[in-house]
């Protein structure tokens, strides 16, 4: 493993961890909308590009409720896994998804910064995975908590990156025809760049393209 490697399809998994009622609740660092967007952003590119997906939750029938059924919805076939742990590590069945996936870059994202993202990253950099955070799409009580999170996790080896800039990466070029209207419908959805989407394919006709005359 290369932190200088690309994050791809076939090296990279992710885990969304307690997109919850109850956690959103307590976000006070970001704007709660554009953290919902940007974790759609993730999980829309995780299942276009196939990308192995462990989603979890914290004492969801007890306390928290259920995950945001913007990202379920997605995966219907997924166990979402529920935990009592604060830190996911600490579960056996997170452990376990975790290494199914026979991926060690895994991308992580989720609610708070400050405890459910921060400690299993510093868990999983001890047991050897490469660890990206997705920042854009976490959240914390504070920004004062989620910047400090970020931090400590990047003075452990973690590496910062945005959800849109995931989803670029594995996409990488726009002629890359599996992928690239499933990509433009993630950026009309989720992102300001949609609607130069849409713009471009006023101004010029539906087959204006990035990659050209042949994508799309």
């Amino acid at each position: 493993m290369s932190k200088l490697d690309m994050l791809t399809p076939d090296n990279s998994a992710i885990a969304l961890i307690d997109y919850q009622p109850a956690m959103f609740q307590g976000v006070q660092s970001h704007d709660r909308l554009v953290t919902i967007n940007n974790v759609q952003i993730l999980a829309k590119a995780a299942k276009l590009f196939k990308i192995p997906t462990v989603l979890t939750t914290v004492a969801r029938d007890s306390f928290s409720g259920p995950f945001i059924p913007e990202v379920t919805s997605l995966f219907p076939k997924h166990d979402v896994i529920d935990r009592t742990s604060m830190n996911s590590w600490l579960d056996a069945n997170f452990r376990k998804a975790v290494a199914a996936t026979g991926r060690k870059k895994f991308v992580l994202a989720g609610l708070w910064t400050e405890a459910c993202v921060i400690f299993p990253t510093l868990d999983m950099l001890k047991e050897g995975y490469e660890i990206y955070i997705a920042a854009d799409a976490c959240g914390d009580l504070s920004l004062e908590a989620h910047n400090r999170a970020v931090e400590r996790a990047i003075q452990a080896g973690a590496v910062p990156i945005t959800s849109s800039q995931y989803a670029y990466e594995l996409q990488q070029d726009w002629a890359r025809t599996e992928t690239y209207e499933g990509m433009m419908d993630i950026q009309r959805a989720h992102s300001p760049y949609g609607i130069q989407i849409r713009f471009s394919k006023w101004a010029l006709g539906e087959h204006a393209s990035e990659g050209g005359a042949k994508a799309g």
